[in-house]
């Protein structure tokens, strides 16, 4: 008896884990339009490298990667922590279900026995239960190899949005006003670069004495409502205060543009990138691309746009948007018509303001241009 209840109490964890709800092993709802979204060309299986993202995953064994939370099985409500993909893991294409598990190569059903596996969340052990022909189950504890959230494949390239996400690149009109401000230098000296003194209005000593310089851009306005949505950051550098006083000393410690009195400093906010996870809105959103960064009037893949629609139209990082191009209008025997518009391309919203998000260029087939459309797909 003693022997069956200190049984009992060794495999009740496994048992609980077994249970647990939307634990991986689960089984994912599936739906016609996912197998069908299957790419002819799909692969059983790929075994993720470093380098991989979760969009180029998705985009090897289906045709819209965008469509995230289906492929993987998952419903909006567990996709909060996307750190349970690295390298070295087999992902496998289960084509009845219509969408990716991770696993091991099946090996095939023992006559004589069938083994269970169960880990502790966040342990570095687990348990293996294996019940042999006689009924009698064996535990044994096997060791596994923990990975580090830093080694969890992105969604997205990290490299193309990395630099953004520590910028302010929209600064609303309150922000703009209480901002500390650079007054100038020694020497009357009007230009500042790398390792130039300059000094500063406004710094609080609460914040660190890490910050950014920015200048005021150009006001983004809505091309619909002539609304003023706030004003680009153009980033101009960093800088390290070396004293806070009235006036605070500051060092600039890097610099890609000329600084000058007048520029602002802003304390740099760091995103994580991992945890941007590809989805449709679950609303209609319609927006418009008001600006490509860089100042250019055109864009193609792995652009930064800038859209005229943020947080309070329910925009969120990880959303993905179709583009469309607004149908030509011709003429034939002497009447006008308007041709529908063309869906070109995908875009990935990575940082949500109030007002105006920044989405990544993932796929395109035409340069994207000022006043194209983004809408839920």
């Amino acid at each position: 008896m003693r022997k069956i209840i200190s049984l009992i109490c060794l495999l009740l964890p496994v048992l609980a884990f077994v249970a647990e709800p939307g634990a991986l092993a689960a089984e994912p709802e599936s739906s016609p339009d996912i197998r069908l979204n299957i790419r002819s060309d799909a692969p059983d299986r790929h075994i993720v490298v470093k380098g991989d993202t979760l969009w180029d995953i998705s985009g090897k064994f289906f045709k819209d990667p965008w469509k995230w939370p289906k492929i993987w099985g998952f419903n909006k409500d567990s996709i909060k922590d996307p750190h349970w993909i690295y390298p070295g893991d087999v992902i496998y294409l289960d084509r009845v279900s219509g969408t990716l598990r991770i696993g091991e190569a099946a090996t095939g059903a023992s006559s004589t026995a069938s083994t269970d596996t169960a880990q502790a969340v966040g342990g570095a052990s687990s348990v293996v239960a294996t019940t042999e022909a006689n009924g009698v189950v064996r535990l044994s504890p096997r060791v596994r190899d923990l990975h580090s959230d830093h080694d969890a494949i992105p969604s997205i390239p990290a490299n193309a949005i990395a630099p953004f996400l520590s910028r302010p690149l929209v600064i609303e009109e309150d922000e703009l006003k209480d901002a500390p401000t650079l007054i100038g230098a020694r020497e009357g000296r009007v230009v500042l670069g790398n390792d130039d003194i300059a000094f500063a209005k406004g710094l609080p000593s609460d914040k660190g004495d890490k910050w950014q310089i920015y200048r005021p851009g150009k006001t983004f306005v809505d091309p619909d409502t002539d609304e003023e949505l706030g004003v680009e950051a153009i980033y101009l550098g960093k800088a390290e205060v070396t004293n806070f006083a009235d006036i605070s000393t500051l060092t600039i410690t890097s610099s890609v543009q000329e600084v000058h009195a007048g520029d602002r400093l802003v304390v740099p906010s760091i995103e994580d990138i991992s945890t941007y996870l590809p989805r449709a809105p679950e609303s209609k959103i319609s927006a418009s691309v008001i600006s490509i960064y860089g100042g250019v009037s055109q864009g193609g893949q792995n652009s930064i746009i800038t859209l005229n629609k943020g947080k309070r139209d329910g925009l969120e990082n990880g959303h993905v948007l179709a583009l469309y191009r607004k149908g030509e209008i011709v003429k034939n025997e002497g009447e006008e018509y308007t041709l529908p518009d063309q869906r070109y391309g995908l875009m990935f919203v990575f940082r949500v303001f109030n007002k105006v998000s920044y989405a990544l260029v993932m796929q395109t087939k035409l340069p994207v241009q000022l006043l194209d459309h983004a809408n839920t797909p």
